[in-house]
């Protein structure tokens, strides 16, 4: 189970943990221009944490295909302000910055952030993983290939159970070095893979625990279940709920989603199954 300490604080998790999303953005693929003002974006960060959610990610850049990527000024500008209001409003609540650039991370981190979530695992900004070792800063490490701007031309197919693994490896080893052991993987469904190569990282969780970290799993409303089910986003929240339920089944530790309470009630759900089969079994 996942265990995080910040702040001198120890969290420990006695069952699978919820992240809820929080873009600041206006060209998110999901709900761009829904939360960039600070008054909503309070007012969803309330609702997610009534509803179950343990994680407040903030996220400043979308990096959605075929989108121009923001600024690290812009990403600044978007995400500084609503870290300071989460963390005056909420002082208890873990807040996780999605960004890819140390200098936010550094700077959110300055100001009350618990955690680093980049989807680049280190990849984008040579910095970062130095940064993150040498503070002992909780981080989740995304397995991606390419830049911001050409990650999403790569369709990795087949056994990709290798091309991940090795990445985890060398990428863990890096912060090691430093000491760094808050460190939680997420294998990056949807990020430059294709819908095979996805759901095999769907069903094959366990096959990328490198040394027993956990592992997060960020499939909202993702395109794994739109060009299954013919939804958008908007309506892929049945579908989101269906693949977290696999991911829980397959030992997921940590859900990134965006409706917090469809991801705790199928969390409750899987963990009453989980006991009652255990206990059949007996």
């Amino acid at each position: 189970m996942l265990r995080l300490i910040s702040r001198n604080k120890t969290i420990l998790f006695d069952r699978p943990a919820l992240m809820g999303i929080l873009n600041v953005t206006p060209d998110s693929f999901s709900d761009g221009g829904r939360y960039n003002q600070l008054d909503q974006a309070l007012l969803h960060c309330e609702q997610m944490i009534a509803d179950g959610a343990d994680i407040i990610d903030i996220g400043g850049c979308s990096t959605r295909p075929n989108n121009a990527i923001a600024s690290e000024s812009e990403e600044m500008e978007r995400v500084i302000p609503i870290l300071k209001a989460i963390r005056k409003a909420f002082p208890d609540t873990l807040v996780s910055i999605d960004t890819f650039r140390k200098n936010v991370a550094e700077a959110s981190v300055d100001e009350g952030a618990d955690l680093i979530n980049d989807i680049s695992g280190g990849l984008f900004d040579e910095d970062m993983l130095p940064y993150i070792g040498r503070h002992h800063i909780p981080y989740v490490m995304m397995h991606c290939v390419g830049t911001p701007e050409t990650m999403h031309q790569y369709t990795l197919s087949g056994d990709i159970h290798q091309t991940v693994m090795a990445f985890f490896e060398k990428q863990c080893q890096v912060l090691e070095a430093y000491g760094e052991q808050q460190i939680i993987l997420d294998p990056g469904i949807g990020f430059g893979k294709s819908l095979e190569a996805n759901y095999q990282l769907l069903n094959d969780l366990n096959r990328y625990r490198y040394h027993n970290l956990p592992i997060l799993i960020g499939i909202s409303r993702k395109s794994l279940i739109n060009k299954v089910l013919h939804t958008t986003p908007d309506t892929a929240e049945n579908g989101t709920t269906v693949l977290n339920t696999i991911a829980l089944l397959n030992g997921a530790d940590l859900l990134r989603v965006h409706d917090v309470k469809n991801a705790r009630e199928a969390i409750e759900l899987v963990g009453n199954f989980c006991t009652f089969a255990t206990n059949l079994a007996l």
